[in-house]
């Protein structure tokens, strides 16, 4: 796995980069900037990027900015952002241009090593990872909404791990329950989300994406 950091902070561009390279990952560039990381995506070519939402000059949007040129540049990059805290504009509109090998982590995550490298393989190997805290946030400002509440607590907390990035057997170990019950359950959601299966839209994606948004 080849990944390029673009973090402004020296400490925590350095402190991933050592941390990555203790699991035996390639770091093949770091920056401190949209540009220096713009360059390092086109003369690299990585497998991931790890960017931070809020960087140089104006420290507020440039982070995610990169991230979408990157790519563009490159389409198929991994990208995992990192923010200081809940930004749930920034979580949301991720998803919603498209969910595959996108990740967004709150920074303090990094710390929790094992949950942290989870979640970086996860987006690196196609799927998505949305910070639980994230998710409970958005739960906590949820305004009612007549689908959303035909859902069993079951349910919610199924539809909730599935906003995490989490797939079916791994749902199943987080509530200990089996892989069957976790498949019965999401076809449960799907149904009281009138998400009927069509060939033009991925459902599990759009029940996410219903679940995130009426978190606004």
């Amino acid at each position: 796995m080849r990944i390029v950091i673009a973090e402004d902070d020296l400490l925590l561009r350095e402190g991933l980069a050592l941390l990555l390279r203790a699991e035996s990952l390639d770091v093949v560039a770091t920056a401190a900037d949209p540009d220096g990381f713009l360059d390092a995506i086109d003369a690299h070519e990585p497998d991931v990027a790890i960017v931070d939402v809020r960087m140089p000059p104006t420290h507020t949007d440039e982070g995610i900015v990169a991230a979408v040129e990157a790519r563009r540049r490159q389409p198929g990059l991994a990208v995992l952002v990192l923010s200081a805290y809940v930004e749930q504009a920034f979580a949301t509109d991720l998803l919603a241009h498209g969910s595959a090998r996108l990740g967004y982590l709150l920074k303090e995550r990094v710390g929790r090593v094992e949950e942290f490298m989870g979640a970086l393989r996860r987006v690196a190997g196609g799927g998505t990872a949305v910070d639980p805290e994230v998710v409970a946030q958005l739960l906590a400002r949820s305004r009612p909404d007549s689908r959303l509440e035909r859902l069993s607590p079951r349910e919610r907390d199924v539809l909730a791990l599935m906003a995490e990035g989490l797939g079916n057997a791994a749902i199943a170990e987080r509530l200990f329950v089996t892989d069957g019950a976790v498949h019965k359950h999401i076809r449960s959601i799907f149904a009281k989300l009138d998400l009927a299966p069509t060939d033009g839209t991925d459902r599990r994606v759009a029940a996410v994406l219903h679940y995130l948004e009426n978190g606004r």
